[in-house]
């Protein structure tokens, strides 16, 4: 019969750990042979160097631009760069008038045309509405929509071809690609296809009728009855120029006749090439004064006001000046925190020799599986997901040696709680197991927790910690449930861990543990305490472990065993 033992289970996991690492190693060396993958991380700025370049803002019309401005611009540009894929990039303000873009390495000819170009903003009428994903079954040859006659109004269905439908089909509004795609702004006078990103809707849009150049301001604040009383509902105040109120009065008749539900009573406000909200009309709006309503709270309601009041700013920029910049905190500084996570690793393998022995060396072993799984990790995220390894990402990857230790003392110390017990190490481990592991899910639970609120509430460099605090976690538990535990039974049935040799770090006599048959035809009672090992160090740590209620115990058993009564020989 096959066997199926607990140590036949631990090849097996272990096997699977070989796998898992071999897919890992194959991925990225077939990435670094037919693609830009690297066997090393990409490095962040603060530790690569990169390209700064000066922008310097240009407004149509000469005006001069306000803080305000500058800074929703420097927001624009950020979502753009971070959305092209670009970690780790820093953009600042300077002299209140310029804004500065530092970028790891050296930036591509589209990531120089995303910076510059000037944020778009347009009112489209809605054609066609239709589900995010890629069209399954596509609609045949004779059923495609086909022009009569030439468009008469923007909302007109004769602007959807038939080759504009089949693009619409296979747009796929979930993949990342076609959103970075979209930033490119479509002619003003054609048709376009476009998504919405928050709610997965896809659309085809007529042409532009009201630019958002037209916008004097806009507004956010809850809407109020009939009889002016506040009611809890989030909503978003346009207002339009003189321009645009007269044009939006034209669009909301037209649009305003068709039924509630008809794709055709919506109208879109894209930007960038993206629907930021496609509002259904309710009403002529002859004041130039719409009011947005919709399942709003009081953060959407504001994100979306800004970005209609400066989203459309008519702001283009020129790139004053470029230079190669060298790393911030350059290779001195990248050495030093390598050299100091060596000498935590260090540490950390000589207390885990000292206080555990030849076990130790499961510790140190782990790690070093631990820090390649992570490292493999890095590598490939660098290449799938342009990630950049900062300093303090170094700074999170050595702060988890400390963590990813701890788990394995946990489980060290279950073990040899279960042997001072009496139980055998096979049974030790097993119980140790079980106990260990809540604790251990609990505490990395802990840290990924932690580590996801940092990075989604940090700026900065801040984030590149959290980022690598929970991979490290992660990480940490793979190994732990993977490699630690497997090895952990394998070991249990050696003869020299087995056996508890003293350079085990499993001996019973060190650990002061009561054996459960005690010699002379005597058994262990629940009620006896640790052996008073002969060993002084071993009687000192079976004194150390055991609580104060042990402990008090013990000494009252001793007193009454030293004035118990006593029998004497007659002579």
């Amino acid at each position: 019969m096959p066997r199926t033992g607990p140590g036949s289970a631990a090849k097996k996991t272990l096997l699977w750990l070989g796998v898992i690492f071999a897919a890992l190693a194959l991925l990225l060396g077939g990435g670094s042979m037919w693609s830009n993958a690297s066997w090393t991380p990409k490095l962040a700025l603060d530790l690569e160097g990169g390209t700064e370049m000066i922008l310097a803002p240009q407004v149509q019309g000469g005006a001069e631009i306000t803080q305000d401005q500058l800074n929703q611009a420097v927001e624009i540009i950020r979502q753009r760069v971070d959305g092209s894929g670009v970690s780790e990039a820093e953009i600042t303000t300077q002299s209140g008038r310029n804004v500065v873009v530092s970028l790891p390495g050296v930036p591509s000819a589209e990531t120089r045309e995303l910076i510059q170009a000037s944020a778009a903003m347009e009112f489209r009428p809605v054609i066609t509405v239709g589900p995010a994903a890629a069209a399954a079954q596509p609609v045949p040859d004779e059923q495609l929509p086909a022009p009569t006659a030439e468009p008469t109004n923007a909302s007109d269905d004769n602007w959807v071809t038939p080759e504009l439908y089949r693009e619409f089909e296979s747009t796929d509004c979930t993949d990342p690609a076609t959103l970075e795609a979209s930033v490119e702004p479509a002619p003003a006078d054609k048709p376009m296809i476009a998504c919405e990103p928050t709610t997965g809707a896809k659309y085809i849009l007529g042409p532009v009728e009201v630019p958002g150049t037209n916008i004097d301001d806009a507004t956010f604040g809850l809407s109020q009855s009939g009889q002016g009383a506040s009611i809890n509902e989030w909503g978003v105040n346009i207002k339009f120029n003189g321009e645009g109120t007269k044009t939006f009065r034209e669009v909301t008749e037209r649009l305003f006749a068709f039924p509630q539900g008809d794709p055709h009573n919506q109208f879109a406000i894209v930007l960038d090439g993206q629907v930021i909200s496609a509002p259904t009309v309710q009403g002529v709006i002859t004041d130039g004064q719409p009011r947005i309503t919709g399942q709003f709270n009081q953060e959407s309601a504001k994100a979306l006001s800004e970005q209609l009041k400066y989203g459309a700013l008519p702001i283009s920029f020129d790139i004053q000046s470029e230079q190669q910049v060298s790393a911030t905190l350059g290779t001195d500084q990248l050495r030093m925190g390598v050299i100091a996570g060596l000498i935590g690793l260090a540490l950390v393998a000589v207390y885990s020799l000292f206080q555990y022995r030849a076990l130790g060396f499961v510790t140190i072993i782990s790690l070093v599986v631990a820090g390649i799984l992570t490292y493999l990790a890095i590598c490939l995220l660098g290449w799938s997901q342009n990630y950049r390894l900062s300093l303090a990402g170094v700074a999170g990857l050595i702060v988890a040696i400390g963590q990813t230790a701890d788990s394995f003392i946990v489980y060290f110390e279950r073990i040899r709680d279960e042997l001072r017990d009496g139980r055998g190490l096979v049974a030790a481990v097993d119980n140790g197991w079980k106990r260990a592991k809540r604790t251990v899910l609990a505490s990395k639970a802990v840290n990924v927790l932690a580590a996801v609120v940092l990075y989604f509430v940090a700026v900065g460099n801040v984030r590149g910690f959290a980022f690598t605090l929970g991979l490290t976690a992660i990480a940490d538990l793979i190994v732990v449930f993977m490699f630690t535990h497997p090895t952990m039974v394998l070991l249990a049935r050696t003869k020299f861990f087995g056996e508890g040799h003293k350079w085990s770090g499993l001996d019973t006599t060190r650990l002061g543990a009561v054996p459960l048959y005690r010699g002379a035809g005597r058994i262990r009672e629940p009620g006896d305490t640790p052996v008073r090992a002969k060993n002084k160090a071993a009687s000192k740590e079976a004194e150390r472990r055991m609580t104060i209620a042990e402990r008090r115990q013990a000494e009252k058993q001793e007193s009454l065993a030293g004035s118990g009564p006593s029998t004497e020989k007659e002579g």
